[in-house]
C-alpha cells in the first residue's frame, strides 16, 4: 500500500453542517497525496452516516467509544494515520488547496519536523480577515518555543499563535512519543505543539495564509470558565514534568503562569460581583492585586453594569458578569 504523503486527521463531533466541506477542502490538496481521517467524537446527529456516504477511498471513518474530547480524538486518528505528515484540521474549518503542498515543501526545505501558516478569519456575514499581519511572519525565520510561549497569553489584543493548525513529521512525533494531553478540552494544541519545541523540534514558519477560520454563529457557543483555566495550568505543569524549561522559555512560561493565574482572579471576581458577593470578591481581590489591577478596568466596567439601577441595566449585566472581556482571545469554538 503507497505510503500517502499527509495524513489530515478531523476530529469531529455533531458537525453534521460542515463535516462534507472540510473533508472536501482535505481531498482536494494540490501536489500532494491525502488520506483523511475523520475520528467521530460520539456524535448525536448525522456527521457518521455523512462521511460513510461519501463513499471516498481516501477516507476513514474512526468511530470511538466514548466523548473523550478533541485531544482524544486527534490522538486516535494520529494513532492510525500512514502519511509522513499529519496535518490537523478543525470539523467546522477548510483548507486552500495548495496549502499542505506549500507547508511539507517548506518544512523539508528547512530540516523542520513542523510547519504552520497564517490563517484566513470567514465570519458569517461574509467579512474575511488575515489573523496575523503577513509581514510579521515573514520576519520569522521559524516559530521558536519562547515566542510560541510568549504568544499564548490571555487579554492580548490579537490572536496569539495558539490558534495556528501545524503540520507535523510523523515520525517525530512518534519517536519522542508526543500526543495530545487528553485531560484538556481547551490548550490541547498549545501544549502539542509547545512540546514538539521543547524537543528540540523546529517548526517553519509559511507567512501566506491556507487554513480558513470559520467562524459561525453557533460556534463562539463557550466562554472561558475557572475550571478551563485550572485545567490550562494543570496542563503546563505537566508539560514542565517532562520539559523542563530554562533561558527565555522558562522566563516566558512564568509570565504565562502569571498570566492565567491573573486570568483566574478576574473570572473569580466577575462570578462573585455576578453573585454580587462583593464580601468574597474583595477577599480574591486582595488576595491577588496584581491581577485586580492588571484588569482594572473590566472590572470596574463590570461593577458599573452590576450595580446598575435594574431598569437601567435590563439584560446586559448578566451577559457582562459572564463573558470575557476580549471576544477575539476568549471566545471559543466548541469543536466537541
Amino acid at each position: 500500500m503507497t505510503t500517502p504523503d499527509v495524513s489530515v486527521v478531523i476530529a469531529a463531533y455533531n458537525a453534521a453542517d460542515t463535516i462534507k466541506r472540510a473533508v472536501g477542502s482535505a481531498l482536494a490538496q494540490d501536489g500532494v497525496s491525502v488520506e483523511v481521517i475523520v475520528a467521530d467524537d460520539c456524535s448525536t446527529d448525522a456527521t457518521r452516516q455523512i462521511v460513510t456516504t461519501l463513499g471516498e477511498p481516501a477516507v476513514k471513518l474512526l468511530s470511538l467509544d466514548c466523548n473523550g474530547g478533541p485531544g482524544a480524538a486527534r490522538n486516535a486518528g494520529f494513532a492510525t494515520a500512514r502519511g509522513r505528515w499529519i496535518a490537523v484540521l478543525d470539523a467546522d474549518d477548510t483548507m486552500r488547496p495548495g496549502r499542505l503542498a506549500r507547508m511539507i515543501g517548506a518544512a523539508e526545505s528547512a530540516g523542520a519536523v513542523a510547519a504552520v501558516d497564517n490563517l484566513d478569519v470567514l465570519h458569517a456575514d461574509g467579512r474575511t480577515e488575515r489573523m496575523f499581519p503577513q509581514s510579521l511572519l515573514a520576519a520569522m525565520p521559524g516559530l521558536t518555543l519562547p515566542a510560541f510561549i510568549e504568544s499564548n497569553r490571555i487579554f492580548r489584543s490579537t490572536h496569539n499563535f495558539g490558534y495556528m493548525k501545524p503540520v507535523f513529521r510523523r515520525a517525530f512525533l512518534r519517536e519522542n512519543r508526543l500526543t495530545y494531553d487528553e485531560a484538556l478540552r481547551i490548550g490541547e494544541d498549545y501544549l502539542l505543539l509547545a512540546a514538539v519545541l521543547a524537543s528540540d523540534g523546529r517548526c517553519t514558519v509559511v507567512p501566506e495564509a491556507g487554513y480558513l477560520y470559520h467562524i459561525r454563529e453557533s460556534s463562539i457557543s463557550r466562554v472561558l470558565h475557572l475550571h478551563h483555566v485550572d485545567g490550562m495550568l494543570a496542563g503546563d505543569r505537566r508539560l514542565l514534568a517532562r520539559f523542563p524549561f530554562s533561558g527565555e522559555a522558562a522566563a516566558a512560561q512564568r509570565r504565562r503562569t502569571r498570566n492565567l493565574m491573573e486570568t483566574r482572579a478576574f473570572l473569580a471576581l466577575v462570578q462573585h460581583l455576578k453573585n454580587r458577593s462583593f464580601g468574597a470578591a474583595a477577599k480574591v481581590a486582595l488576595g491577588d492585586p496584581r491581577a485586580l489591577r492588571h484588569l482594572a478596568m473590566p472590572i470596574a466596567a463590570r461593577w458599573r453594569r452590576l450595580t446598575a439601577p435594574p431598569i437601567h441595566r435590563k439584560t446586559a449585566a448578566p451577559r457582562a458578569a459572564s463573558a470575557p472581556p476580549t471576544a477575539q482571545e476568549l471566545a471559543l469554538k466548541n469543536k466537541g
